[in-house]
């Protein structure tokens, strides 16, 4: 499981700079950014399932299509919202009694 978890974090990273780096080619850049954006968004929903990672994968499509938003590492901030800051539901302990 922890050997997964940083997989797809090296994989966040990976698509984040591919996401910057179509920022520093001029002229073309924004027009890669235009074909970026429905792969990343596709991406983005298979990294992270349920709800969070539909909502995650139309932000990142919206940050891809918008000018001088690349910089923001929407991957990795995904990773870091499910794996660090996300609240976990603590596990309940049920007590049974048996007749003694």
């Amino acid at each position: 499981m922890k050997n997964e978890k940083y997989k797809l974090l090296r994989k966040s990273i990976f698509y984040d700079i591919i996401g910057m780096v179509t920022m520093a080619i001029p002229v073309v850049g924004p027009f890669l950014d235009l074909l970026w954006a429905p792969i990343a968004a596709k991406s983005m929903s298979e990294m992270y399932k349920g709800t969070e990672g539909k909502i995650a994968s139309v932000l990142v499509f919206v940050e891809e299509v918008l000018p001088f938003t690349d910089v923001v590492p929407t991957f990795t901030l995904m990773w870091l919202y499910t794996f660090v800051w996300k609240k976990q539901p603590t596990p309940q302990t049920i007590e049974i009694r048996a007749n003694e």
